[in-house]
């Protein structure tokens, strides 16, 4: 049975790097046997159903396939609809207003001696939570001047991660139910 899923891609079509069409990101998942593909934005939200057989090789076929056809590699992560309902029910920081607030989705589950690497103090006046395979970041000094970077996640927690802000997040959440 077909399920309501979200690819989330790194780094699409950010700082005039990385260029990639959505319609060409679309077909790529239809090839790929993915059903009812719809993208968000320019920068690489993927909202489709998926049986568990297409999804289980799909994130790895599909950064392979951008790779072939535009020469770039890029990080594919993907969440069902019951772990955004999941991300969206439990952001820690809701309360602080949704203007700073943001997601970074993890490629995998970070050990506790990973999270134990993380500094709370690396960027004063911005906060962050790590929940499973999310960072729920608040971001007070803006996401231009925080040093909550996904680079910064990815080397103390060894993976590899993806942002979005909180709109995006919740607008993705509404296009899969």
């Amino acid at each position: 049975m077909a399920s309501p899923q979200v690819a989330l891609l790194r780094g699409v079509n950010v700082g005039g790097r990385n260029k990639l069409p959505m319609s060409d990101l679309a077909s790529i998942f239809e090839e790929a046997g993915c059903l009812n593909v719809r993208t968000f934005i320019q920068s690489g939200n993927v909202v489709f159903t998926a049986g568990a057989g297409v999804s289980k090789k799909l994130a790895a076929l599909i950064a392979r396939r951008i790779e072939e056809r535009f020469g770039y590699r890029t990080p594919v992560l993907l969440r069902t609809a019951e772990e955004m309902d999941a991300v969206v029910a439990g952001n820690p920081f809701i309360r602080a207003g949704e203007d700073n607030l943001h997601v970074m989705f993890l490629a995998d589950i970070p050990g506790a001696g990973q999270i134990a690497r993380l500094d709370p103090a690396r960027s004063p006046g911005d906060r962050f939570a790590v929940e499973r395979r999310d960072v729920y970041l608040h971001l007070s000094n803006g996401v231009a001047r925080t040093k909550l970077t996904n680079a910064w996640f990815d080397s103390k927690l060894e993976t590899v991660s993806t942002s979005r802000n909180w709109r995006t997040v919740k607008k993705l959440l509404e296009m899969m139910r």
